[in-house]
């Protein structure tokens, strides 16, 4: 697990955009149609600007929302769901354990087997299967019925080395990256498809349940001990490897995050008290929004094309599925308004999410003196032969301040949990340190954008308190957190 310091010295401020904009400014004509795509470019990164003023307002806000969502349902933009995770692994686990991650068109099914704090993993062995195109669209047991019979393929092929002890049931965590309202740990109703799954007889259905009946029709004898959230598997496979993690953000195509709450400071909460006296909430973040976010015409605009408008606002301009669209519709506004390409508008650039937020980051990551990787990006994508080097360096600066506003708005966030849980300065008398288990495809290979996170992060808390706090990257928190929730809400804990 690569662990990264809250403390990098990475500048990133407002002041960043401004200083990159002047030089491109000044390199340019100030009349014409250059005169207009700098005037577009300035009234852009006027309108995403984030100063620290604004991202404490955010934070703020993001409090106030967690605290609403917590005293009842349908109480704030942010849904701050019960996970019924009140036990995460503690690294003294033993056993084999089983788990299954459906998230998409693809499903990996994964077994580990556990050694407690001295071996942690002692092995783990996965496999991947692609879902064929007609049952995401075909009936519920169809579906689950291939699921179950490539487990129990997968269960069949368990050698020697991964040993159950005999009159034990092997165990499953289950992570379903789908909407679902959970009504304990192991069951839960899908609220609704996403992601290219339509088979309405599912919707409302208990989706372990269903799992189960499959693993019955196939013979299969296995106990589904959790159904989690991919966001919840994360801060479990954190916790595993670092008992001072207290959240988990995934920054990835979308984003989420789920952290650790005091069970009495959960109103809504009407069962009895956990014995840990806690209990994971998984706040569904990507559907915050407030006033004080940032939003330009070019968010508006997406918004209100999307599949979901007014919905996962904080996500449109946070994740990795919508950073390159915004590029995209501000180059749109250049062609069309400014004859950023000449004349005539390439047609590539009318296609929606044409431009990918892995072309903006590559674009962005350019260091090359005449950014020659900004002009292939542009030739192969928009199918513009030649851009000249002020072309480029706009482009540049677009990403620059794209990726600046999502890496600071999610610091804020960050932040905003951190002061919820009263984490956000240092205590008299020793430092209590907290943990973020991060992961996702922006965080980890976008490397502008977790840079100037972390750093806004530093800002937001200052020097003394940012001394206690760090972010760690949780690769495949995900999968191997269910199997290590199933480890630690297993029926056979004391023989471990």
């Amino acid at each position: 697990m690569g662990k990264v310091a809250v403390g990098a010295t990475v500048v990133c401020t407002a002041a960043v955009c401004a200083v990159a904009v002047l030089v491109v400014r000044r390199r340019m004509q100030s009349s014409g149609k250059w005169g207009r795509v700098l005037a577009i470019l300035k009234a852009f990164e006027e309108d995403c600007a984030t100063p620290i003023s604004k991202l404490r307002q955010v934070a703020d806000a993001m409090t106030v929302e967690m605290h609403a969502g917590l005293a009842s349902d349908g109480g704030s933009k942010l849904k701050m769901l019960i996970s019924y995770v009140d036990n995460l692994p503690s690294g003294d686990e033993k056993g084999l354990f089983y788990a299954l991650d459906l998230g998409g068109t693809n499903f990996r099914v994964m077994r580990v087997l556990l050694g407690g704090k001295q071996e942690r993993v002692v092995k783990q062995e996965f496999e991947e299967v692609s879902i064929p195109p007609h049952l995401m669209t075909g009936g519920s047991d169809e579906l689950f019925n291939f699921i179950a019979e490539a487990l129990a393929k997968f269960v069949a092929t368990e050698c020697e080395d991964f040993h159950l002890p005999e009159g034990r049931q092997r165990e499953l965590g289950f992570t379903f990256s789908f909407p679902v309202k959970q009504t304990s740990l192991s069951s839960g109703s899908l609220i609704k498809w996403t992601k290219g799954f339509s088979i309405e007889e599912a919707v409302g259905q208990d989706v372990v349940g269903a799992l189960n009946k499959a693993m019955e029709r196939v013979g299969l004898d296995m106990r589904i001990a959790a159904l989690v959230n991919d966001t919840v598997g994360t801060l479990a496979g954190g916790r595993y490897y670092n008992q001072d993690v207290v959240a988990a953000v995934i920054l990835g195509t979308g984003t989420n995050a789920a952290y650790v709450e005091r069970a009495t400071a959960i109103p809504k909460w009407h069962g009895p008290l956990p014995n840990s006296g806690e209990m994971v909430i998984n706040m569904e973040w990507g559907n915050f929004r407030s006033s004080h976010l940032p939003l330009t015409e070019f968010d508006h605009s997406l918004d209100f094309e999307s599949l979901n408008p007014g919905e996962q606002i904080l996500e449109k301009i946070i994740s990795g599925m919508y950073l390159g669209e915004i590029l995209r519709r501000v180059l749109l506004k250049m062609a069309e308004d400014a004859a950023f390409f000449g004349d005539t508008v390439p047609s590539k650039l009318r296609i929606p999410f044409i431009i990918r937020t892995p072309h903006m980051s590559a674009m962005h990551n350019d260091t090359s003196p005449d950014l020659k990787i900004v002009g292939s990006k542009i030739k192969d994508i928009l199918e513009v032969p030649t851009t000249s080097l002020k072309m480029r360096k706009v482009v540049i600066s677009l990403c620059n301040i794209i990726a600046t506003r999502g890496a600071r708005l999610s610091a804020a966030g960050i932040y905003g949990i951190l002061r919820k849980l009263g984490r956000d300065t240092t205590k008299d008398e020793e430092m209590q340190k907290s943990v973020i288990a991060m992961d996702g495809g922006l965080f980890e290979h976008y490397t502008q954008f977790s840079e100037c996170m972390e750093s806004s992060l530093k800002e937001l808390l200052g020097d003394e308190a940012s001394g206690s706090i760090e972010v760690t990257h949780s690769n495949d928190g995900s999968g191997i957190g269910a199997a290590l929730l199933a480890a630690s809400h297993s029926l056979y804990l004391e023989d471990s």
